[in-house]
């Protein structure tokens, strides 16, 4: 007879439907970067995707600026933002999975400026959220930065809107 593996009492779900369920987190092409790259795109800037070549794969590349544009979800990346809950059942896994995620950014980061390119951080609490930015700032600022000789910048809800930090 085989045993049954019960959910822990916190989760709605069997592990089979939450494997499933994670599985179809997609790593490319979400929402927040697709808007991105047609807004930016829309205002004539062209870019490279996912370049493999580059430390980390940057989501959006623009060899002739120099620079790469890193879309964080929230949760993934570790953001201290209103997006961001360490889940509630297997704590330490997420805990640890988090940190390793929050590690490997900032060794990617260091590897694109150490090969000189800028980086510009777009968080996913400034596209959606109770403190989103409008569309067309969080262009002005991505443009803003692209245009700039500024080497590192963040856009966050958790920012005042227009500014780039």
């Amino acid at each position: 007879m085989k045993s049954v593996v019960q959910p822990p009492a916190s989760d709605v779900h069997s592990p089979e439907v939450r494997s499933y369920n994670m599985s179809r987190i997609r790593a490319r092409d979400t929402r927040p970067e697709l808007l991105i790259r047609r807004g930016l795109h829309a205002r004539g800037f062209r870019f490279r995707l996912q370049v493999r070549e580059l430390p980390g794969r940057p989501d959006l590349v623009f060899p002739k600026r120099s620079a790469v544009l890193l879309v964080h979800g929230c949760f993934w990346h570790g953001h201290n933002c209103h997006l961001f809950r360490l889940p509630a059942t297997r704590r330490d896994f997420w805990a640890s999975k988090i940190a390793g995620n929050k590690a490997r950014d900032a060794r990617s980061c260091e590897a694109l400026a150490a090969r000189g390119w800028r980086t510009l951080t777009l968080w996913e609490c400034a596209i959606r959220g109770r403190n989103r930015w409008p569309e067309h700032e969080v262009l002005d600022a991505c443009e803003m930065f692209l245009t700039g000789t500024v080497s590192t910048a963040e856009i966050s809800g958790e920012d005042s809107h227009g500014t780039v930090r």
